[in-house]
């Protein structure tokens, strides 16, 4: 479902077809998941495809691979370039869009030397659908922050969200929600969370959680169109007291929860917050918002 015969991928350095491409073997970041990634999306609008907050998310790219001591000589705009032009030779006007940085050859347990960088792009619709979701709350924890860099895309930090997403699917839910190490509530597998109590809308700051671009981009749509939010710690306990929920995220982008282990969240999705922001998002992202508030 990524590729065919004719996908074209950058890595390398170079435009190349991806089945053509070969990976190393004893590269580090497939022993031990030292490498840095991204997910971005880019949409067709009236003015032409557009990639959604690109510097912001090469910015995170590069935050990773300095974290992290990575080799590595892309700049944002760089980046960026390379993406468009990629896009292009797949004639993909609406795509995700995936760079990946990968080390180089070193079984010990210290960055490798060098680096190579690939940008795949596909198309893919909202990673977690645009139905309600059942969630529960998974055994496993975030990483603790003292642990690693949380608000890095490290390659290895996802097996965390592999174990609790595995977990909660095998019982029959579709998303899994963890807990940070205080056991406040944190986020879900791969995407970031709100809850809506009497009109406002309530975060986890950072520290513990990924520092979302979309998660980001929703509270300041929040502000501008004059919707209580509020960055704090909050436990399961009243999480399950809230009206309403829900996941953002750039493969996710804005998705409601119909419930949470036992409790079903009581307010009508069409009438939260969340809904109004789902819609408030896409209209930011495809370049109409503006147009709508004007109207």
């Amino acid at each position: 479902m990524y590729y065919n015969d004719e996908t074209v991928i950058f890595y390398n350095g170079k435009f190349v077809k991806a089945k053509e491409a070969s990976g190393n073997l004893y590269g580090q970041t497939l022993h031990y998941g030292n490498g840095v990634f991204e997910g971005i999306r880019a949409y067709e609008t009236s003015e032409g495809t557009k990639i959604f907050k690109a510097l912001e998310h090469y910015k995170r790219l590069l935050y990773g691979v300095e974290v992290m001591d990575i080799d590595f000589n892309y700049t944002e705009e760089e980046l960026t370039k390379i993406t468009y032009e990629l896009l292009e030779r797949n004639n993909l006007k609406d795509a995700y869009i995936r760079p990946l940085v990968v080390t180089g050859e070193n079984m010990g347990v210290f960055s490798a030397k060098g680096s190579d960088l690939i940008i795949q792009c596909w198309k893919w619709d909202k990673l977690m659908g645009d139905e309600l979701l059942r969630v529960k709350t998974s055994r496993f924890q975030r990483p603790n922050p003292k642990s690693c860099f949380v608000e890095a895309k490290i390659t290895g930090h996802y097996i965390n969200s592999i174990l609790a997403s595995n977990e909660v699917k095998k019982e029959g839910y579709d998303e899994s929600l963890l807990l940070d190490m205080n056991n406040n509530v944190a986020e879900c597998s791969g995407a970031n969370i709100f809850m809506e109590k009497e009109g406002v809308l309530y975060t986890p700051p950072r520290g513990h959680i990924m520092a979302g671009i979309t998660r980001s981009t929703v509270i300041d749509l929040c502000k501008e169109v004059g919707i209580s939010v509020v960055e704090k710690h909050f436990t399961l306990k009243e999480l399950k007291e809230s009206d309403s929920a829900f996941f953002t995220g750039t493969a996710a982008e804005v998705v409601g929860l119909k419930s949470l282990d036992e409790y079903q969240f009581p307010l009508e999705w069409k009438n939260s917050q969340g809904n109004k922001l789902m819609k408030l998002y896409k209209n930011e992202v495809l370049g109409l918002r503006k147009k709508c508030l004007t109207n």
